[in-house]
């Protein structure tokens, strides 16, 4: 016997089930407050997410999430385009600009190489990396990616790549646990990863 007998409800269920980190009791839980918000409040909430869909894109530069051509932080002329620190994901990046240390440019891999999980390097920006690399300015890159065996094995492949080509690659300090991810890290351990970091 199903759970439920309204089948709008039932599908808007299943839908939030389907985002990460939300399971039965959670997606049940949300489906019936959006079901109790007034009309206009439940267009603006379906209009956000429309609106955000149809907007963002990767930016042309270093692949983060924007609704213009160049993200704020690659148009930002006071930002030293000299050093890129490379990141698994956009979460990332706001977690680092939080701690108010780094003044450079990023660039966003959207994934880590996993040949378990079927990821190779052409399946993340690695390419548009490299060629962001041929102008003479970049004096440095950063890895960034977490402290997992897939981060640790994308930061070696990537170091291999540039270092031929004369630029200096570091990677995350101290400060990161094994295991963890950026996005959850605290404001003054990513501050002191970024300061400590050590090349590669």
């Amino acid at each position: 016997m199903p759970e439920y007998s309204v089948a709008s409800l039932s599908r808007l269920v299943e839908q939030f089930e389907r985002l990460p980190g939300i399971g039965h009791k959670s997606a049940t839980r949300l489906a019936y407050y959006v079901i109790s918000m007034p009309e206009s409040e439940a267009k603006k909430l379906s209009d956000a997410i429309l609106d955000a869909h149809k907007k963002i894109h990767r930016c042309r530069i270093c692949c983060n999430l924007t609704d213009t051509d160049v993200c704020s932080i690659c148009s930002d002329v006071r930002r030293d385009k000299s050093i890129i620190c490379v990141v698994e994901n956009s979460r990332d990046v706001a977690a680092l600009e939080k701690t108010g240390e780094f003044n450079a440019v990023y660039h966003i891999l959207h994934g880590v190489i996993s040949p378990i999980n079927g990821v190779g390097p052409d399946m993340i920006t690695v390419k548009e990396l490299l060629s962001r690399l041929n102008d003479d300015v970049v004096k440095e890159v950063i890895m960034a990616t977490n402290a997992t065996v897939e981060g640790e094995a994308t930061a070696m492949y990537i170091s291999k790549l540039i270092k031929p080509l004369g630029i200096k690659v570091t990677r995350l300090a101290y400060g990161i646990p094994v295991g963890g991810d950026l996005e959850y890290a605290d404001e003054v351990t990513l501050s002191r990863a970024i300061k400590g970091r050590n090349e590669i």
